[in-house]
């Protein structure tokens, strides 16, 4: 049996204490820890009993770099976790540590999840697979992806791909509705969003050209295309060339032809 015989405490850390037992420094504890072993000078202290502040201390001092990670902002369990063990914390001291945070509301997945949810909705427009891949990373139980997701009600999920949409077209003004659509449904799939709500965005959105667009879009494409063609073909030959590639791009016949007629008149 050991006596304590001072308690002081660092310099450094107003929060932690120093203790001696018989007069000789023995261990450092937490102020938590130092209140729920009622440690004050004379106390005897069994091996067992140091043996069992040192476990409660760990587990505080898990708990406090738990705590000071995620002040910054909103962690799952599976990040704080990790977090610990990158601080070589023992996987025991570990649990005790997250089942604490857990119980003072500090660390809630359900709560982690639904605020991921709004966020990724909000600030990139995310569609429901996008998330899930987040909520995968972030370590959250799948039957917690699936209650989370289906929050994301399909209207929504068709309104927000319906303005990222919106927004390819108003940026690609010189491609074809063709090249559009294409960029659109590229665009919305890498964004999380399934075959079914591209297919109902691109039927909801409609694609206009007149002639000057026409003519503007032929002026970049069709010229590119003629002169890549005619480096390696002439006559019919390059007509068709450029024909072919021009209707893949979406352009319709009647504007191929007299593209490929005015061409021709110039050579």
């Amino acid at each position: 049996m050991r006596i304590i015989t001072k308690i002081a405490r660092q310099k450094n850390n107003p929060e932690r204490y120093n203790i001696y037992l018989n007069e000789e420094y023995a261990f450092p504890v937490d102020e938590a820890i130092l209140l729920q072993f009622g440690l004050t000078k004379g106390k005897a202290l069994e091996a067992y009993d140091i043996e069992e502040i040192a476990y409660e201390d760990e587990i505080r001092k898990a708990f406090n770099k738990a705590l000071n990670f995620l002040s910054y902002q909103m962690r799952s369990e599976h990040e704080v976790k990790k977090k610990l063990l990158d601080l070589e914390f023992g996987e025991a001291v570990i649990l005790e540590a997250i089942q604490k945070l857990k119980s003072y509301g500090f660390l809630n997945d359900e709560v982690y999840s639904k605020a991921l949810l709004d966020t990724k909705k909000a600030t990139m427009k995310k569609g429901p697979r996008a998330i899930r891949q987040d909520l995968i990373k972030k370590g959250i139980d799948k039957t917690l992806q699936d209650e989370v997701l289906e929050t994301f009600s399909h209207e929504e999920q068709v309104k927000l791909a319906t303005q990222l949409a919106e927004k390819v077209v108003r940026s690609e003004k010189k491609k074809t509705p063709a090249q559009v659509k294409q960029k659109i449904q590229d665009f919305l799939m890498r964004k999380g969003y399934s075959f079914g709500i591209v297919d109902e965005v691109l039927q909801d959105i409609t694609f206009e050209q007149d002639e000057d667009d026409w003519q503007q879009m032929l002026d970049v494409q069709g010229e590119k295309v003629w002169k890549k063609y005619s480096a390696k073909y002439t006559g019919y030959e390059l007509k068709m060339k450029t024909k072919q590639a021009l209707y893949q791009k979406g352009f319709p016949v009647e504007v191929i032809d007299r593209f490929i007629e005015e061409k021709g008149n110039e050579q």
